[in-house]
């Protein structure tokens, strides 16, 4: 255990559960018979929750490839820059996840590959440049947003299918969500500007606000208690980043990183709930769940 340690703080290991939650709500929005009259293999569920945690952790050690000179002195204790891990072997380990995201793909479909290897171009393109730039916050958005996509990819429907709502909306609002969270960790290894931070606190909100004017919309009971939900998971966040806000250390921003990426998978699973309604709870629940590993190992692991 002691061995492979590095290697799941090298890709945040704690962090991939919110990406296989927006793989739950993507595909229940499109694929559960119910809702779309088909029924689709359980095998493919699978196979685009591996594509998902593949490609998303691949870009965790992509992120501290191409950031291993600047880890080396903000972040000296990250595997790469304390010689836990070698540089040949991240980028080893990065590849091998990749292949293995874009090989699931490959089985699932033409659809699933084509919205996997955008995903790979905007990780790539995010870890190998983006991130140092204004657009950063955009691309990382972008990648959110074609995850969700990603779990609502299916054969059995028409390219163009895959992009429609309700998917579309929520992939949006989550993506612009996200495109706030990475803002306001752009400098979450120092001393954080309190001026960012107030302006990537009202992109987050805008995000929940496109994802609470969907729920809104829903046409079934299980609006009232989901925009109850989204109102307590709003104000937790919010409690979060005001701290930061007055107290822009390290510890005050990073603890409110880690709540608005937790929040993702309470997110998603209220979203399930708005628009599956009561038979859906299940699935609801079930998304909910994934908190519970993703706490558990964020006992012994860093989320960012």
């Amino acid at each position: 255990m002691t061995a492979i340690r590095p290697f799941l703080q090298l890709c945040r290991l704690p962090a991939v559960f919110t990406a296989l939650a927006d793989i739950f709500l993507g595909y229940l929005l499109v694929h559960v018979s119910f809702l779309s009259g088909h029924e689709q293999s359980p095998v493919d569920f699978l196979l685009l929750l591996g594509t998902s945690a593949c490609l998303y952790l691949s870009g965790m050690v992509w992120n501290d490839v191409f950031d291993r000179n600047v880890d080396a002195t903000e972040r000296p204790n990250r595997p790469l820059p304390s010689g836990r891990v070698s540089l040949g072997t991240a980028v080893m380990f990065a590849s091998t996840l990749m292949l293995t995201g874009l090989i699931c793909a490959v089985i699932v479909g033409r659809n699933t590959l084509i919205v996997a290897g955008l995903l790979t171009v905007c990780i790539m393109a995010y870890d190998g440049g983006l991130k140092r730039t204004i657009v950063g916050p955009v691309a990382m958005g972008g990648c959110r947003f074609l995850n969700v996509i990603l779990g609502a990819s299916s054969d059995w429907l028409r390219f163009e299918q895959v992009w429609w709502r309700p998917q579309l909306w929520v992939a949006v609002g989550l993506g612009v969500y996200i495109v706030g969270v990475t803002w306001f960790a752009r400098t979450e290894a120092r001393q954080s500007n309190r001026m960012h931070l107030g302006l990537a606190t009202c992109v987050v909100n805008f995000g929940l606000a496109i994802l609470i004017g969907w729920v809104a919309r829903a046409p079934n009971p299980a609006v009232t208690p989901a925009l109850f939900v989204l109102g307590v998971i709003g104000l937790s966040i919010n409690r979060r980043l005001l701290v930061a806000i007055s107290d822009p250390s390290p510890q005050r921003v990073q603890t409110a990183i880690k709540t608005m990426l937790l929040s993702v998978i309470m997110l998603d699973a209220t979203l399930i709930f708005a628009k599956l309604g009561q038979p859906g709870a299940g699935y609801a629940v079930a998304t909910a769940a994934l908190i519970v590993p993703a706490l558990l190992l964020g006992r012994w692991m860093r989320f960012t």
